[in-house]
């Protein structure tokens, strides 16, 4: 390449960073928004072909959430929350071990780390109660809660994974086969350093001096849930949707079979499986569990869902614009360096989830570009965990959200912006 073409490929590259950082600032569907800008610059103004929007990705997203939504409409993630807070209740003292778990195993099930913000009044009153630093169990618990989005087979980060990694057979238990295990033990390894982390409250000079001006009182007990009739049917329903696509994704014997494109025929994919099982959840739980259509999009699920398909919409069609048309350029450049040193494409990961707060952007983004190197598949899956970087800096809902709950003064987002209790 001519010295022309390789600045043309770095102002290209700017371009991206700087559309990224216009929709970073906008927030939420912003991201998204700003991504199609950035795809239409590169298109017109730099002559590119359009890359390929991650339909796949995008389908299930969509029937994912219509599940998920449908549930919370019949009042099951209400009911899912009030078992988690059971399990705290039963092992107050283990709190900064048993919080994290029930916080990844909530959204491992539902696929969505919204569900964390119904358990940070339990979790801060369990401490407070029990003479626990809540900084402890409330970072540690939000933390894990990120670290369920890639070992959930209903997650939209999953469904951006998948179609990326299945072309070199990996399928969704593959991917979890790795992500599961790697979670539930760096949750035991960040639990056990949050459970000496920072002073007791009898000795933390932050929290006396808010006791002795009255600043700090106990806090309130959280509100009775009010289970609706049939909240727990939809749970089961939702459920076995979830156990459905990890059956056909172990057997893959169980699978209806499709034309291979080399000639004869293959079982289906997961991907379009995944979509047919939670969309008839979705029917199932309007029909058996009493919910009205009209609901669905008026619940915090679906909205959120939405605006993170919106988000990985437009983000992800102006990286793969930016990276099929400049691989060979791109891969000569970081070829040696990504065949010397893969961590460097998972600290990449970790980065870009920073600065777009967004797990399947950065999945869109950095899982192609890894492949694209060389890097075996079956590693990119383990780095991708990487993704917990949406919460190296202070921006994301609940850490605000376990930050203002803890009155103690404890967990806090840091006074210069990195120094966060999360960290």
């Amino acid at each position: 390449m001519s010295t022309m073409d390789w600045i043309l490929v770095a102002l290209e590259g700017l371009l991206v960073v700087g559309f990224i950082a216009l929709g970073v600032r906008s927030g939420g569907v912003g991201l998204g928004l700003w991504g199609g800008v950035g795809t239409l610059v590169l298109v017109f103004l730099f002559g590119l072909d359009p890359g390929e929007p991650p339909i796949s990705a995008m389908l299930i997203i969509i029937a994912v959430i219509a599940a998920a939504a449908a549930m919370q409409a019949a009042g099951g993630i209400d009911y899912m929350v009030m078992v988690a807070a059971k399990a705290l209740r039963a092992r107050p003292r283990a709190l900064n071990f048993v919080a994290p778990y029930v916080s990844w195993l909530l959204t491992v099930l539902t696929g969505t780390g919204n569900t964390f913000f119904s358990l940070i009044p339990v979790i801060n009153e369990l401490a407070y109660a029990n003479k626990i630093r809540p900084e402890r169990a409330l970072a540690g618990s939000a933390v894990a809660s990120t670290f369920g989005i890639t070992a959930s087979p209903v997650a939209a980060a999953m469904a951006t994974m998948l179609p990326l990694v299945e072309p070199f057979g990996f399928d969704i238990v593959d991917v979890m086969l790795i992500t599961i295990p790697a979670s539930l033990i760096g949750i035991f390894a960040m639990a056990l350093f949050m459970n000496g982390y920072g002073k007791d409250l009898d000795d933390d000079a932050e929290y006396q001096r808010r006791l002795a001006s009255g600043e700090v009182a106990p806090p309130e007990p959280p509100g009775e849930i009010v289970l609706m009739r049939y909240a727990k049917r939809s749970v089961a329903i939702f459920l076995t949707g979830v156990a459905a696509i990890c059956i056909f994704g172990v057997f893959e014997g169980l699978r209806p079979t499709v034309a291979a494109e080399g000639g004869g025929v293959e079982p289906m994919s997961v991907t379009p499986l995944i979509q047919m099982f939670m969309l008839s959840a979705a029917a199932l739980i309007l029909l058996l569990a009493h919910v009205q259509a009209n609901d669905i999009p008026g619940t915090p699920i679906f909205r959120s869902g939405m605006v993170a398909m919106i988000a990985l919409f437009g983000i992800a069609w102006m990286a793969d614009t930016f990276i099929a048309n400049n691989e060979d350029a791109i891969v000569s450049a970081l070829g040696s360096l990504a065949e010397n040193w893969p961590i460097t494409i998972a600290v990449a990961i970790f980065l870009v989830a920073a600065l777009t707060t967004s797990q399947s952007a950065a999945t869109r983004t950095m899982i192609p570009l890894g492949l694209a190197l060389g890097i075996g598949a079956g590693y990119m899956i383990a780095m991708w965990t990487a993704v917990a970087g949406v919460l190296f800096l202070p921006a994301n809902g609940t850490q605000i959200a376990a930050a203002e709950a803890d009155k103690t003064g404890t967990t806090t987002l840091g006074k210069r912006v990195v120094d966060h209790s999360f960290q």
